[in-house]
């Protein structure tokens, strides 16, 4: 108990497991559902997606089949950097605790 109050002993890995789901699952689908709500309350995003959509309009098939092969490319990019991003934080406070272990091994 005394190395958890000291911050010898960390609960990151539980707690950044949960952090990688909630990113890596409900953030993209929150963010689809709350996106009318962000295009209500921000121009910026509203004058943008009209202009996106404008854009999307014209594309004939090739263009729109071209469009979500690279759109789906990204967002599993996005998804496997957050996953290794959680890898090694992971990591690193693994190797806090086999490090702080051996300490007290020897001493």
């Amino acid at each position: 108990m005394a190395d958890f109050l000291s911050f010898n002993r960390f609960i990151t890995q539980d707690v950044l497991i949960v952090f990688y789901y909630f990113g890596a699952l409900l953030m993209p689908v929150l963010l689809y559902f709350f996106r009318g709500v962000l295009l209500e309350k921000v121009s910026l995003l509203r004058s943008v997606d009209e202009k996106l959509r404008t854009f999307y309009g014209k594309f004939g098939l090739r263009e729109k089949i071209l469009f979500w092969i690279t759109f789906l490319t990204i967002f599993f990019c996005m998804e496997l950097c957050w996953r290794m991003v959680f890898e090694a934080m992971i990591g690193y406070f693994d190797m806090h605790d086999y490090l702080y272990r051996i300490m007290k091994q020897r001493g």
